[in-house]
């Protein structure tokens, strides 16, 4: 029970909805009170939902829709959970490809992992940028939520990928995490979290300072990455673009492309356990014609 699977990492995000686990799959939900309505519905925990055994998954959706009182449910299914297209059909309502995540099979050798063009770029970083792993992040949140707090004010980022400290308090401590740090002249410019579960390494959030931006950090971290956990998985999951587009061609994409072997269809995922409610809830709020699910949150996310 590591990383996004821990019971802690649905415990940082209760700001967002209270952690409900499930008992058969071993994964955690998050139950969310409906704004303009006393009824209740639930997600899948930022940014993926994960889960220890796939098997009990269908179970507890099952279970959910008879013993929880629930409009319905929407997740991100974690691409390594070995599910086919056709399982997923069997459990929800609705199920479409939502992004393509970037993964890089670390039992080939680097050259053959990363781009020519990010080769070039690592060179120039590495001559001023030192690389540092820990497996001990949490002695490092205060840095950690200064780097965080810039990527928030470049980007613009709300809600729930606005983690707050006391989300990266219970974050930054959980079996499987690691952090990769860049300092240049002694001071940290950047890091990168990672979470290890069994033969897979997810990277979870990444952030760099203004310096850190200028000296290529990103570059330095990334390819200190791929050396460092080849010995202790067999995947590296950079996950994919950024919002909600799967286009392949925007910046992230291509960033992450030059560190890729292949990459791996995230499925969005949702279950309608209550269908009156659901189209009341759409009627009364006057919601149009439209595939976000569930429609009558349309624009939580921006």
């Amino acid at each position: 029970m590591q990383g996004y699977i821990h019971p802690g990492y649905a415990d940082s995000l209760m700001e967002f909805g209270t952690p409900h686990p499930l008992p058969l799959s071993r994964g955690c939900i998050l139950e969310r009170q409906i704004p303009g309505s006393s009824l209740c519905d639930a997600m899948g925990c930022y940014p993926l939902f994960c889960c220890k055994n796939w098997d009990g998954f269908y179970e507890d959706v099952q279970a959910l829709g008879r013993d929880k009182d629930l409009v319905s449910l929407a997740l991100v299914v974690d691409p390594f959970g070995g599910q086919t297209f056709a399982d997923l059909q069997r459990c929800f309502d609705v199920v479409i490809p939502f992004k393509e995540h970037y993964v890089a099979d670390l039992q080939r050798p680097l050259d053959e992992i990363v781009s020519r063009r990010h080769s070039r770029k690592v060179r120039r970083a590495l001559r001023t940028v030192q690389v540092h792993a820990s497996n001990k992040p949490y002695e490092f949140l205060d840095e950690w939520v200064d780097l965080y707090r810039n990527l928030i004010d470049r980007h613009g980022i709300t809600g729930i990928k606005a983690f707050s400290e006391e989300a990266f308090v219970k974050q930054l401590s959980l079996p499987g995490a690691y952090m990769l740090r860049a300092s240049l002249d002694g001071v940290t410019i950047g890091a990168k979290i990672y979470y290890l579960q069994g033969d897979v390494v997810h990277c979870h959030l990444g952030a760099v300072s203004p310096k850190g931006y200028e000296v290529g950090a990103f570059y330095a971290l990334d390819c200190f990455a791929l050396e460092y956990f080849a010995d202790k998985a067999r995947w590296h999951n950079l996950g994919g673009g950024s919002g909600f587009s799967n286009e392949r061609n925007n910046g992230l994409c291509q960033y992450k492309r030059g560190w890729a072997t292949e990459t791996r269809t995230c499925y969005f995922c949702g279950k309608i356990f209550d269908e009156r409610s659901y189209v009341e809830l759409i009627s009364n709020k006057a919601i149009a014609p439209t595939t976000y699910f569930p429609a009558y949150r349309k624009g939580e996310f921006g």
